[in-house]
């Protein structure tokens, strides 16, 4: 990177820093640094004040340990935003090609086909075997699948809830098929500024040649895409899971069914602590018959990352076991709980693998909301 562009970005950030009394709520609330010593939120902001040069990304191997969940920014008293400048050190160390293999792997997919996975476009449509799902051109709310669900085999039975929800409920929606693409989120936040721009592009292309009038998406990701990221987009985006309380509270979607279970939900970073969508998940668990639901001590604004935002689905960890989702699936364990529900895709994977790791499988399941809901419709 040029000298007189490292300065420029350099000089930016130092500003928006300024205001840092060097507290250490950032560091003291951080997730990560629960499970990796070596990342340290104070230190880097310090660095970023104090040292003169590009050294202070380059070199730096725990700068890719962010989840970008949104704690420190949540909890500094001064309004600074940590996790940007992580980011923005993230996305120098993507222009200078100093990029873990299988990050330069998703980057590269992404330029070519246009998902972070790997598959082929064709395969983005095989999710919807069997049900009835219109092409966007006949709608005007668009269901915007998500990559991970529509490739995911594990993933795809909450796609498929999602379809059999809205025809019951009366929904005139429509989806891309084919011609979704990723909306960019783990892009942006893994550094590589170009590829997020080139899909923006595209995402804002396809959206306004249809008459869609509402977004509804499956991944807090995307939500958090679409509503800070897209400033050329002028249609509502909900997050599904606010469409099915609609849904419920307007009488269009009843439950029929149990659902005799102790759950306690888990709040995905994209969709609470950075959109603040906290009480839809929590009403539409409270309607279903026969549920006990509990709380985490830990949730809400309070909630602890599962560690699979800010592009780690795709990074190494530091050491499998450590990873703050077993922290969770310990306390849900404590809790006496029989199934985490969530409402990411992220989370229920990176959730789903810390069972296995722990070897609870027989004393706890994660089932994303859409599946409960599949379970008491029908």
């Amino acid at each position: 990177m040029p000298e007189e562009e490292w300065k420029r970005l350099v000089t930016i950030g130092r500003e928006r820093l300024f205001p840092c009394i060097q507290c250490g709520k950032c560091t003291g609330g951080c997730p990560i640094a629960l499970v990796c010593k070596t990342f340290n939120v104070r230190r880097i902001l310090n660095e970023v004040l104090y040292t003169e040069g590009e050294e202070v990304a380059h070199n730096k191997d725990y700068l890719w340990n962010c989840s970008a969940c949104g704690t420190c920014m949540s909890r500094c008293p001064k309004g600074v935003d940590p996790m940007e400048m992580v980011l923005t050190l993230r996305s120098v160390l993507v222009e200078d090609g100093e990029i873990p293999a299988k990050v330069r792997d998703v980057l590269k997919s992404i330029d070519v086909r246009k998902n972070p996975w790997g598959m082929g476009k064709d395969s983005r449509t095989d999710w919807t075997r069997g049900l009835e799902v219109k092409n966007i051109a006949d709608a005007e709310v668009l269901y915007y699948v998500c990559c991970t669900p529509a490739f995911d085999q594990r993933l795809q039975k909450v796609p498929r809830a999602i379809v059999k929800a809205f025809n019951k409920g009366g929904v005139n929606f429509g989806i891309l098929g084919l011609e979704e693409v990723c909306c960019g989120n783990e892009i942006k936040r893994l550094g590589d500024l170009w590829n997020f721009e080139a899909l923006r592009e595209k995402n804002l292309e396809n959206f306004k040649k249809y008459p869609i009038k509402q977004i509804v998406v499956t991944s807090p990701h995307c939500y958090n895409s679409f509503i800070h990221d897209y400033p050329g987009l002028d249609v509502e985006v909900k997050h599904y899971t606010q469409k099915i309380d609609e849904l419920l509270t307007e009488g269009r979607l009843a439950f029929t069914g149990e659902f005799t279970k102790k759950v306690a939900f888990h709040d995905p970073c994209f969709l609470g602590k950075h959109n603040q969508v906290f009480d839809e998940p929590r009403r539409i668990l409270q309607r279903v018959p026969g549920l006990n639901y509990v709380e985490f001590d830990r949730c809400r604004e309070r909630s602890l990352c599962c560690e699979g935002g800010g592009g780690r689905m795709w990074i190494e960890a530091f050491d499998a076991k450590d990873r703050t989702a077993n922290l969770r699936v310990r306390e849900a364990i404590d809790l006496g709980v029989e199934v985490i529900a969530t409402s990411c895709p992220f989370c229920l994977l990176t959730l789903e693998d810390a069972i296995k790791i722990g070897r609870y499988e027989e004393r706890l399941k994660v089932m994303d909301i859409m599946e409960i809901i599949d379970l008491v419709l029908n």
